[in-house]
């Protein structure tokens, strides 16, 4: 890196942070020098990545271009299983070889390269595919870029752990968040003004997607990282279950993780609960990118700020956030206002920003309260009981949903504030 160079990062990452660089707390020497670089790495690498994210989303995006290529409903109804579970539950198996790199950065990048490769594979489908055999095939793709996700996500807090200092974590992850909700706002603008053929507008988007995926591998490859002896801890994934309860401070984050799952899976039925009022124009891809992207670029910069001075603050605060909208919408639907035009949009938009707090929190947390050689493990730990308990929260939403959405909702709401009250007792780890 030039002098020059040097000097546009260390000023950019002062405007951006609000510190100056070697103010540190637990970097070494070597990586504290390199931290104004590392920061705005980050920062580019995790924006394009976080824009792909949104332009491909399965619950809007694919299920709308799974709808247009003819694939059944069934199918279609897969496609939120997949991406989760896939991104979550094989990082058990994959933290133990993880942790035997001597640079991890090598495994986010070629997680996010794979990621580009499966977004292709998508386009090429839906292009050259139609009905039964498009679906599956989707699936597929989606499938291996869920698992490559894995790989990126196991890999990641462990190398932001080496190469930024914890005061200025939650900041990485909130700029980026907010800065790749922009790019999706501008694309849900596009999807509602109509101006572009919305085939071709979502085709194009999921190649943007690709790009950005082989684009953010190539410059996380480029982050000074420090080598460190590779440790060979054994190859049974399931062992590490046992950090679970070793670890007491690891248990309660991840009860408190678990029961923060309603933040993510409610917003369907928010949208069922508008649709049953008759506001079926929220129903448009449109706008619900468009109410997601808003509340993420209006609320994660401040998220990041506050999970720096203390994440598990944040927790307990989003949990009570979630838990109040999801509360609003029930009392909406049952005064039957639901289905006017401001309702549906401010319920999810309030739920949303909840959300983001929850990725911003519970992301920052792990990292600070993670030993610094086992971060990969205890990432992998809680992604795989995540996983695991998404698919049963799912199952039994689904069941519950026979009584109403809004019996469903009434549960998210009270299991939030449950969620409130178990961060509340954990450790401060922000200090």
């Amino acid at each position: 890196m030039s002098a020059s160079d040097t000097s546009f990062s260390t000023s950019l990452f002062e405007t951006l942070t609000g510190d100056a660089p070697g103010n540190v707390k637990e970097l070494s020497d070597s990586a504290a020098q390199h931290e104004p670089g590392s920061f705005l790495r980050h920062v580019g690498s995790l924006s394009m990545t976080k824009l792909a994210d949104g332009l491909i989303d399965p619950k809007l995006v694919l299920s709308w271009l799974m709808q247009a290529v003819g694939a059944p409903a069934a199918l279609v109804s897969w496609l939120v299983p997949v991406r989760e579970s896939g991104s979550l539950l094989p990082q058990l198996f994959t933290a133990p070889h993880v942790r035997k790199m001597p640079q991890r950065k090598w495994a986010w990048a070629a997680g996010s390269l794979i990621q580009g490769l499966a977004a292709a594979a998508i386009v090429v489908i839906a292009l050259t595919m139609q009905g039964m055999a498009a679906g599956l095939a989707m699936l597929v793709a989606l499938g291996v870029l869920a698992i490559a996700r894995s790989l990126s996500s196991v890999s990641y807090k462990d190398v932001l752990g080496k190469t930024v200092d914890r005061t200025r974590r939650g900041t990485t992850t909130g700029i980026a968040t907010s800065v790749s909700a922009a790019g999706v706002i501008l694309f849900a603008i596009v999807l509602m003004t109509g101006v572009v053929e919305r085939m071709s507008l979502v085709i194009g988007a999921i190649s943007l997607a690709a790009v950005l995926w082989v684009a953010a591998a190539a410059l996380f490859s480029t982050l000074r990282e420090e080598d460190q002896p590779g440790e060979d801890k054994g190859s049974i994934g399931l062992s590490e279950l046992s950090l679970l309860w070793k670890d007491a401070d690891l248990g309660k984050f991840v009860i408190a993780r678990v029961l923060l799952l309603p933040t993510a899976l409610a917003p369907p039925y928010i949208v069922l609960l508008a649709a049953q009022a008759g506001d079926n124009r929220f129903g448009a891809l449109g706008a619900m990118v468009l109410a997601s992207a808003l509340a993420s670029l209006l609320s994660s910069y401040i998220w990041g700020r506050l999970a720096d001075r203390s994440s598990r603050k944040v927790l307990i605060f989003t949990g009570l956030v979630a838990a109040a909208f999801l509360a609003l919408a029930v009392v909406l639907g049952w005064s039957g206002l639901m289905g006017t035009i401001w309702a549906s949009p401010v319920a999810l938009f309030g739920l949303m920003i909840g959300y983001q707090g929850v990725r911003l929190g519970r992301s920052t947390y792990l990292v600070d309260m993670s030993p610094k050689d086992d971060r990969a493990a205890y990432t992998a730990v809680s992604n795989t009981t995540v996983g695991v308990m998404l698919l049963a929260f799912g199952a039994a939403s689904s069941a519950l949903a026979m009584a109403g959405p809004e019996m469903v909702l009434i549960v998210y709401a009270g299991i939030c504030v449950v969620a409130s009250g178990v961060a509340f007792t954990m450790k401060e780890v922000s200090e």
